[in-house]
């Protein structure tokens, strides 16, 4: 109620003043509208202090490392990027690629890493290695090569940083400088200690490498692609065409060999380790147990069965510590944690329905379930052993608002809630869990960063952003809309949550057009009770009603909501929009003829889908880098949910959009980037061939030179007001 009045206050101020006009060119101009919110917030190791990236005024994608001192309350710039290097950066390919799978854009200092001991950061500009040693504040250039390093990081006792250059693994000592190679044989196809395609893409995984807790070993998968089709795509650019040759592990086709190594530093070998007869797995996640035990995940290639598997190093020999298996696929997490003071670990599962905590023994015998109930986790952030606390996020509350909660490590007593306003928190812990970094948002309230103490209690803030004179938002906040949220009963019995903007100056007996903006795919949910994307408030003060709805198949609901898109990709979820439409059509202040449809990527996909197979609900769609046969994505994604093609056939016949095509009745664009390496440029080249085919009129915009993601913001300018453009011509004009 009191941050709602605070709003209030604020909106009122600024109606006296003369309120500015939102603009698809404001929206993407500098400073931010949302304020300088600070990324890559990170305690020290001692605690002292939290370290931050964050985007400058006049260039919100150039990035700058700052620290926040606790003792003194103190903020700083520690490394002012421009001073190491100034101008365009020449990223490698491998580096683009990189990026573009953790999907982070701009210059400058763009990821950093912690010594141990608290006393150095380490991380990689424009392609060579430096060391910030907080002593004497001075950055030291490491490497100064006209190869490119990444994957930086520094070892666990601070002896050592290391790093891959062209494919293998290398390391460079801090008190002589002197470098070392450990891998040799990196070229071509064989990539050492590097993370393949669908281990970015799809697994969350970066690296391909793991320094051992003692600094003794090095354990790293060599990466064989060799295997993989080796497809050759063009790159339109603007004033070339490059012509890529890429293996891209297309649904039901191989895959790369993986083997798993641990190298020791000492002798300079590398043992390999038994991954067992069946070559054609996956291995997304290694974790050192203790510097004499190893764990990796291992995962069959139907993602059906997943087991953790931990290795002796002295001895070599390899156990399974516990299995997960599914009559449709195992999820991956990142939540394994295990426990200094004893054999025991922390692993997340859905086995009862729900992501949910659980404790193991080494031997794998369950001990504890940590939490249980009819609501996910989001994530593991910290464990208190001394007390025997267990920190976590999680839905408890509402599957629209990620919390902070704290548990019994054994599962005794009732989970508490710690977070305190309603809406998004985003958490990054200390590392004895004595406090953590809060990144917060609501629809009304840009991202603000607060230090907390573990009862949640607010120490400071870091970054209040508080939308006041001064503030980018400020002269747009007394025209802002709030969305209204609520849930829809499905035919089907289950219930779905939506989002919804009424027009700026809603008139309840007028009837308004409506933009359906939506994703639909596995591992997302767009309903949430957080700070939301400029261009649905922008479309909403034009005059749309701007709908959102989360069908089934998306996140945070539990495995039985995501379940039903097994083998039947386009289906449920078209029905569940349809269901969304049919609330629509029954609020009076909708105007039934006038519904559009718009979703990048999986929501592209939708988009297409939804139009093809529904065109009386959807009048006219945007699709944007849609996939259209999934017989051109990746392996690990699609087959995860759609089974592999060659068993399958008509399960992938049936998920592709031309079966539908025929079906289009209403105006629909489509625009993709001519340098997607993500959703290959093909999917759409067949989808326009076979509209012309059929006589289909459409309309199509190319962005030359651009990937999956559109970066740019003169680009993003562009692509916002085409949409734009696009809704107005065939749902705002006069009928």
């Amino acid at each position: 109620m009191k941050r709602k009045l605070i709003f209030l206050l604020a909106g009122m101020f600024a109606s006296y003043s003369s309120a500015e006009q939102l603009t698809i060119d404001r929206i993407f101009s500098d400073p931010a509208l949302s304020g300088t919110s600070p990324r890559a917030l990170q305690y020290s190791p001692d605690g002292s202090r939290v370290t931050f990236l964050k985007g400058r005024k006049d260039d919100y994608n150039r990035y700058d490392l700052w620290e926040y001192r606790l003792k003194d309350g103190e903020t700083r710039m520690l490394v002012n990027s421009d001073k190491l290097h100034s101008g365009e950066e020449n990223l490698s390919d491998e580096e683009k690629a990189r990026r573009e799978r953790q999907r982070i854009f701009g210059s400058g200092i763009m990821e950093y890493s912690w010594s141990k001991d608290g006393r150095s950061l380490l991380f990689p500009l424009a392609g060579d290695v430096f060391y910030y040693d907080l002593n004497n504040g001075q950055p030291k250039r490491l490497t100064e090569t006209e190869a490119f390093e990444t994957d930086v990081r520094v070892s666990p006792k601070g002896n050592l940083v290391s790093f891959i250059r062209d494919q293998n693994i290398f390391v460079v000592d801090l008190k002589t400088g002197k470098e070392r190679q450990l891998t040799t044989d990196g070229k071509g196809p064989i990539k050492n200690g590097m993370a393949e395609f669908v281990a970015q893409e799809e697994m969350d995984r970066m690296t391909g490498y793991w320094w051992s807790p003692d600094e003794k070993n090095i354990a790293f998968l060599r990466v064989d692609e060799s295997p993989v089709d080796e497809v050759t795509r063009s790159e339109i650019y603007a004033d070339r065409i490059d012509m890529i040759k890429q293996r891209y592990p297309a649904a039901g086709r191989p895959n790369v060999k993986i083997k798993l190594g641990v190298l020791n530093l000492d002798s300079g070998k590398t043992r390999w380790l038994n991954l067992g007869g069946n070559e054609d797995i996956y291995i997304p996640r290694v974790k050192w147990a203790r510097s004499d035990l190893l764990s990796y995940q291992w995962q069959n290639r139907s993602q059906q069965k997943l087991e953790l598997r931990f290795v002796d190093i002295p001895s070599g020999k390899t156990r399974t510590g516990l299995t997960e298996t599914s009559d449709t696929w195992v999820n991956l997490f990142h939540d394994l944690r295990f426990l200094k003071d004893s054999d025991r670990f922390i692993w997340a599962s859905e086995k009862d329905g729900f992501k949910h905590l659980y404790l193991f023994d080494l031997d794998g015998k369950q001990l504890a379930q940590i939490t249980k109930g009819g609501w996910a986790i989001d994530a593991l952030e910290a464990v208190d052993e001394g007390a025997g606390k267990v920190y976590f996020t999680g839905r408890k509350d509402t599957p629209l608002e990620r919390h902070l909660y704290v548990a019994n490590l054994d599962g005794s007593g009732e989970v508490e809630k710690i977070s305190r306003r309603a809406g998004m928190h985003r958490i990054a812990f200390a590392k004895d869990a004595s406090g953590y970094i809060d990144t917060y948002s609501n629809p009304t309230t840009p991202a603000q960063v607060s230090l907390h103490s573990a009862d949640g209690e607010r120490v400071t803030w870091l970054q209040e952003n508080k939308v006041e004179q001064g503030h980018p938002l400020f002269p747009y906040v007394s025209d802002w809309i709030e969305p209204e949220f609520g849930t829809i009963d499905a035919p089907e019995g289950h219930t779905l949550y939506y989002r919804m903007y009424k027009p700026a100056g809603f008139d309840a007996s007028k009837q308004y057009p409506v933009m359906v903006y939506l994703y639909g795919g596995p591992h997302a949910q767009l309903v949430t009770n957080s700070w939301d994307r400029p261009f649905n408030q922008y479309m909403a003060q034009q005059g749309y009603v701007v709908f959102t709805l989360d069908n089934r198949g998306s996140a945070n609901r539990g495995k039985a909501f995501e379940d039903p898109i097994f083998k039947k990709m386009g289906s449920v979820e078209v029905d569940d929009q349809v269901s969304g439409v049919k609330f629509l059509r029954s609020l009076p202040f909708v105007d039934p003829e006038r519904i559009g449809v718009y979703g990048h990527s999986y929501g592209g996909y939708m988009a297409l889908m939804t139009m093809f197979k529904a065109g009386d609900y959807f009048k006219a769609g945007i699709s944007g880098a849609p996939v259209t046969d999934w017989g051109l994505y990746d392996t690990h994604y699609t087959e995860r949910y759609m089974g592999n093609p060659n068993e399958v056939p008509e399960a992938y016949k049936a998920a592709s959009v031309f079966p539908y095509a025929d079906g289009l009745k209403g105006p629909l664009l489509i625009y993709h980037g001519m340098a997607d390496d993500n959703v290959l440029f093909t999917n759409t080249t067949k989808l326009i061939k076979q509209l012309q085919d059929n006589g289909q009129q459409f309309e199509l915009m190319t962005y030359p030179g651009k990937k999956h993601s559109l970066r740019g913001k003169e680009t993003r300018k562009h692509w916002f007001q085409m949409m734009k453009d696009f809704f107005d011509r065939n749902l705002k004009a006069e009928r």
